[in-house]
């Protein structure tokens, strides 16, 4: 054994790196073996899953939610003899169809009773329909098919819910096998690669001093980054993979450059990107052509609040404003939303012009119902607050409101972050002549422009 190691010790570099992969590998190729075979059965229940019986029960809720839908038309038109409800009627008819198209295109289609379901839904939307004639002459012979056309609902109901529970328990099953495969592929998995490590271990005291000095420059590069010097990092000369990990380092350097500038810039209250960042996103989308509307808010009475109760209750509906916009824009934004802070009581939303009506309404209407709390009791039940000009004169402010100026690109082409900040402060002052929390938007347009806001 002595006299092995000792062999094994005179072996080159390469020799040493050979045998020691080799063997490695071996064992690497085997454990990969036995896990790909693990992983293939896990995929193909994983794909009985997912492409059968989630969106079999998903298309099921569906159904019976068309159904449910059709029903409440059906009745509108039968009552109101309204042909736009007949219309929306008919409308999920074809969504009823097309429906019935994917639960076709799963895998297995022979198992689902289509057929059965097609032609209970065609004898459903005919009792309707004939109930939709009868409501001209006789309520009472209308009313007779609805009754017989909710019987076919029930039935059709009944059979989406038997066949959910039939992917439901399918479900089951599958994940059973599942939880079965994965605990065996764990353990003897585990075992292996408890050999492996033992494995690892020896090739990496093979591993020798040519391979010192790139890792000594990478660790410097680690050294530079963690003390925030990115610029001139050491670099790694030779074209494998400590090279690549090397450039990556410098990379990496770059965008955690860019990253501490958008960090020191972001405002110490509410912790959004300032105004480099909103600049960076403006100059992006205006020179990508992207769909854009930029809505900067602004705080009515603002200054008369701070100067009744202070700084700190002032930064706290600052705060509190901040929270409510990023509330509603994760519920009613979208992917690329942007949220920023200019200072003071403006801030910034950068949004997709078809969603800033809907985000700008739930944030007055949240800050709204919100604002009161922060106004002591007996100024909130006068419904303003005393203050004096420089001047000295005693002048009253009303309840702080929300003014919001939008700035879009839908009407006319915006050339630059400065033209978008000057449209959304001329825009701001016009909505803030309003005594209730508003939004403005700019509907001007590139050749109209003495245009109206």
């Amino acid at each position: 054994m002595k006299e092995m190691i000792q062999k094994l010790i005179r072996l080159s570099i390469g020799k040493k790196l050979l045998l020691g992969f080799l063997s490695y590998g071996i064992l690497t190729l085997l454990i990969a073996i036995f896990a790909l075979s693990s992983l293939d059965q896990l995929n193909l229940i994983n794909y009985s899953i997912t492409h059968r019986d989630l969106p079999l029960m998903e298309i099921g809720d569906k159904i019976v939610e068309n159904l449910l839908a059709q029903e409440l038309y059906a009745g509108r038109a039968i009552i109101l003899q309204s042909s736009e409800m007949t219309a929306l009627f008919m409308r999920r008819n074809e969504e009823f169809r097309k429906l019935i198209l994917q639960l076709k295109s799963l895998p297995q289609p022979e198992s689902i009773p289509v057929e059965s379901l097609t032609a209970l839904h065609e004898e459903y939307t005919w009792l309707f329909q004939q109930g939709f004639k009868a409501s001209e002459t006789s309520a009472s012979k209308a009313k007779g098919f609805e009754l017989q056309a909710k019987e076919k609902q029930e039935a059709l109901i009944q059979l989406i819910k038997k066949i959910s529970w039939a992917a439901k328990q399918d479900q089951v099953e599958n994940n059973q096998r599942i939880s079965e495969i994965g605990s065996r592929a764990f353990w003897l998995t585990g075992g292996l690669s408890l050999v492996g490590l033992l494995l690892g271990i020896l090739v990496t005291l093979i591993i020798t001093r040519n391979l010192s000095e790139p890792i000594q420059q990478l660790k410097l590069s680690t050294r530079e980054i963690s003390e925030g010097r990115f610029d001139h990092l050491p670099t790694v000369k030779s074209e494998d993979e400590l090279g690549d990990l090397s450039n990556a380092f410098q990379e990496m350097a770059v965008r955690l450059k860019k990253l501490e500038e958008m960090h020191l810039d972001a405002n110490p209250l509410t912790r959004l990107p300032g105004g480099v960042a909103i600049e960076e996103v403006l100059k992006t989308k205006l020179a990508g052509e992207a769909p854009l509307a930029f809505c900067l808010f602004d705080l009515r009475n603002f200054k008369g609040f701070n100067d009744r109760y202070g700084y700190a209750r002032g930064n706290e509906v600052i705060l509190a404003t901040a929270e409510i916009i990023q509330e509603v824009v994760r519920e009613h934004g979208g992917e690329g939303d942007f949220i920023g802070h200019i200072g003071g009581d403006d801030i910034v939303l950068i949004t997709d012009p078809s969603r800033h009506e809907t985000i700008c309404k739930a944030v007055i209407e949240t800050f709204d119902r919100k604002i009161q709390a922060f106004y002591d009791p007996e100024d909130r039940e006068k419904g303003f607050i005393e203050g004096a000009t420089r001047s000295g004169q005693v002048v009253s402010f009303p309840i702080m409101t929300l003014s919001i100026a939008v700035v879009t690109n839908r009407q006319r082409q915006l050339i630059s972050h400065i033209q978008v900040g000057e449209i959304a402060a001329e825009m701001k002052n016009f909505a803030k002549t309003f005594s209730k929390s508003t939004y403005v938007v700019d509907q001007r347009q590139d050749n109209s422009p003495e245009g109206t806001a």
